[in-house]
């Protein structure tokens, strides 16, 4: 039975909660709509990664991650004003999109996509947060591995690429970004943005 390692692609499900292992459960991959990804490829928090190496289908997984692992401190930096301006669309400013506690899928002036958390609206200025939603916190991974197969070239040359999904251990936030003032747009074809996984 193959062991999970560099190019496999693996399918797993799980409940992720933050604080602790009897916490409120954030995230879920369960049986019907699983985790897929490509493991070696850079799509997954590294720590995550190395606790699953060598797992077999079957086979359950706990794992802990300090926030320093996972998506590390709030970053203030992450936390921007923008020109009411930005929010535009066709002329005019899209009031049920831009809403206090909605998350706005953005683009940075270099082309990177982003999400961000609507914090306070204002006559001339929109706060946003771009820290990762899980930011700051401790991370509790309780799983069960339910496929490892070899990817294919065609897999792994697509995935490297950057189409696949998951535990980005890049987490997005304007200081990767350099999302400043006038360098930000909404990103009307990213849809709601979550991602699968993390």
């Amino acid at each position: 039975m193959l062991e999970i390692g560099k190019y496999s692609m693996v399918t797993l499900t799980y409940d992720l909660r933050v604080d602790d292992e009897e916490g409120e459960v954030v995230e879920q991959a369960t049986e019907t709509e699983p985790l897929e990804f490509l493991y070696g490829a850079g799509a997954m928090l590294p720590k995550f990664e190395s606790h699953l190496a060598g797992l077999r289908e079957g086979e359950p997984f706990t794992i802990k991650l300090v926030k320093t692992d996972a998506y590390g401190d709030v970053n203030e930096d992450a936390l921007v004003e923008l020109p009411k301006n930005v929010f535009l669309v066709d002329g005019k400013f899209d009031d049920e999109l831009i809403q206090i506690g909605n998350t706005v899928p953005m683009m940075s002036s270099n082309g990177q996509r982003l999400n961000g958390l609507v914090l306070e609206i204002n006559d001339e200025i929109i706060k946003m947060d771009f820290n990762h939603p899980l930011a700051g916190e401790d991370l509790f991974f309780a799983g069960k591995v339910m496929a490892v197969r070899q990817a294919s070239d065609e897999e792994v040359s697509q995935l490297l690429s950057g189409g696949g999904c998951g535990c980005g251990s890049g987490g997005g936030g304007c200081d990767s970004g350099g999302c400043g003032d006038d360098s930000c747009s909404t990103d009307e074809s990213a849809g709601g943005g979550g991602g699968c996984g993390c």
